[in-house]
């Protein structure tokens, strides 16, 4: 894949540790949530580690972390749930910062006439907001994202339904993440992947996690 603006004709993104480092809102609300239940805060690295499967398991996850069991009872899962929605929608990007090489880059790809969008786990009540919030909504054709759980990475399903809105085949738009669930996601749906080193998903080395390329920035994608 030497030169991506000559072989694909669009790219998809993931958000969350891809385009924006949204760790720092993420874990206030987890941990605002936390405090208003009565529950202890977690450490910002232990929220980062539940990232990736849409915010119910990332709540979830941190809440039955807090208790010290391993599931919370139905009630109070409901009402961390309700107050994680509430907290985080009140600061999507007061911490979050788009990561360097993102801006540059998706504007050489619209330039060079590649389609792009955007295609995230997160529901749409926050990636629409964040992604106008970051400046960065201009730059997609649109954006899919996992409202239900059968469309949730790494479900091929929002990859496949991309490249029909684009009218093009899987094998002609790249899906950029950080994950191992994007590289699945991708596989399932015939694209070719590329992952980012800095985001949220652990190994990133292209020998062992499955892409056919990693990139330290965006930019390296031209």
């Amino acid at each position: 894949m030497p030169n991506i603006v000559e072989h694909i004709r669009a790219v998809a993104f993931d958000l969350d540790g891809t385009l924006i480092d949204t760790m720092g809102d993420l874990a206030g609300a987890v941990n605002l949530t936390l405090t208003l239940l009565g529950t202890r805060q977690l450490p910002e690295g232990r929220i980062r580690s539940f990232i990736g499967n849409g915010i119910e398991q990332l709540m979830l996850r941190s809440l039955s972390e807090s208790l010290d069991t391993q599931m919370a009872h139905p009630a109070q899962s409901s009402a961390a749930l309700a107050l994680f929605r509430r907290n985080y929608a009140q600061a999507l990007f007061q911490r979050s910062q788009v990561f360097p090489g993102v801006v540059e880059a998706l504007q050489s790809l619209q330039e060079a006439g590649v389609a792009l969008c955007c295609i995230t786990n997160k529901h749409s009540a926050f990636s629409e907001p964040l992604l106008e919030q970051a400046g960065l909504a201009r730059f997609f054709a649109f954006t899919l994202c996992a409202d239900r759980p059968e469309d949730r990475k790494p479900s091929p399903h929002l990859l496949l339904a991309a490249c029909a809105r684009f009218a093009i085949s899987p094998a002609d738009m790249l899906y950029v993440g950080d994950s191992g669930i994007d590289i699945e996601a991708a596989r399932a749906a015939g694209c070719p992947v590329v992952t980012v080193t800095y985001g949220y998903g652990g190994n990133h080395h292209t020998s062992t996690n499955g892409a056919d390329k990693s990139v330290e920035t965006l930019t390296d994608l031209l």
